[in-house]
């Protein structure tokens, strides 16, 4: 099988050109001439180098292909400029689609996110039927994600055979950026988390979702959203897992909403707008994070055999190969009583 794939040198990308290779496929994977190409080191694969905002460079690469499995997105939660992020995530979506299309190529995986769901605040565990409108996304990366799953969506209805995929909230070893997830657990390990605030994710293994990614080709229904999820988790449970693992301290202290709102508000005026650098807290992550991030995967695990699994081994590697990659101190023995005592 011929696969064209884009986002291969980012964290999900990657995982899913690994799981393709091992498999068998033939790979085409889209690099941009600025990309590192850390996480492609040792795969077997063609390199194409090109942009989703000038779509037509890949049309001779696409060509031939059985399957366009479309990955890449711009991720970030805050941008001095969204007008470059609608651009790569809905208008490099739809003119993917339309060359596929045109190309003839039989099968495409759109990997959208959980972003795009209706989630409550108070919790409530959400699938793909949950009613959610463009009004409910917060921030520009949820508003572009959602327009190019609709973009996604139509060129189903249109005849398109296109497999829509909605991860929740992937952790593993290789995030290289890293994600904000990742972020996350950065901070943890250089003890730059000192409190939480009540918001909740659902926690879900890179490989579990990756496998899934090379399933959906053959199994997945055209036009059909498929959640791909795994532990739905609070904050301060992520934290005191991420406790139990490295012997480092979990943060006690829970900060209202409003302080950290405050906050957000001053970084992201201090940090982005004025010295133009990416703040550490935005005001669209803490509105955010006024809802709990909760979701079911029933669906996924009928039709494309997802599993759930725990996500402990997961959120270990994760520590690991940060800490290996320089991103935190290594690991340092937790001394306990007995020997403070000695």
């Amino acid at each position: 099988m011929n696969v064209f794939l884009t986002g291969a040198t980012g964290f999900v990308g990657s995982h899913v050109a690994r799981e393709l290779a091992g498999q068998g496929a033939q790979l085409r994977l889209l690099v941009r001439p600025t990309s590192s190409l850390r996480n492609l080191e040792g795969l077997p694969a063609e390199t194409v180098t090109g942009d989703l905002l000038q779509p037509e460079s890949l049309r001779t690469a696409i060509r031939g292909c059985d399957a366009l499995m479309h990955i890449a997105a711009d991720y970030r939660l805050w941008v001095r400029d969204p007008k470059a992020m609608y651009a790569a995530n809905v208008d490099g979506t739809r003119a993917l689609l339309c060359i596929a299309r045109e190309e003839g190529v039989p099968r495409v995986v759109y990997t959208s996110s959980v972003a795009t769901m209706g989630f409550r605040s108070d919790g409530t565990i959400v699938d793909e039927t949950t009613p959610v409108s463009i009004a409910d996304m917060i921030g520009h990366y949820k508003r572009s994600k959602f327009l190019a799953e609709q973009v996604a969506i139509e060129a189903a209805r249109a005849g398109q055979q296109v497999i829509i995929l909605n991860p929740t909230t992937p952790i593993g070893p290789m995030d290289v950026k890293p994600t904000p997830t990742g972020r996350i657990i950065v901070d943890f390990l250089n003890r730059k988390f000192p409190a939480y605030v009540d918001t909740g994710l659902n926690l879900v293994d890179v490989v579990e979702v990756a496998r899934t990614h090379a399933a959906a080709i053959e199994t997945g229904r055209p036009g059909e959203r498929y959640i791909l999820g795994g532990e739905n988790l609070t904050l301060k449970q992520i934290l005191d897992k991420m406790s139990a693992i490295t012997g480092l301290p979990s943060p006690n202290m829970r900060v209202p909403h409003s302080v950290a709102m405050t906050f957000a508000f001053f970084d992201e005026t201090i940090t982005g707008r004025i010295l133009g650098r990416e703040p550490r807290a935005t005001v669209e992550a803490v509105r955010m994070g006024k809802k709990k991030m909760f979701a079911s995967s029933a669906r996924a695990q009928r039709e494309l055999g997802f599993r759930i699994v725990p996500v402990y081994n997961a959120l270990r590697g994760a520590i690991d190969w940060f800490r290996a990659n320089g991103y935190a101190p290594a690991q340092t023995p937790v001394r306990t009583p007995l020997q403070d005592k000695a």
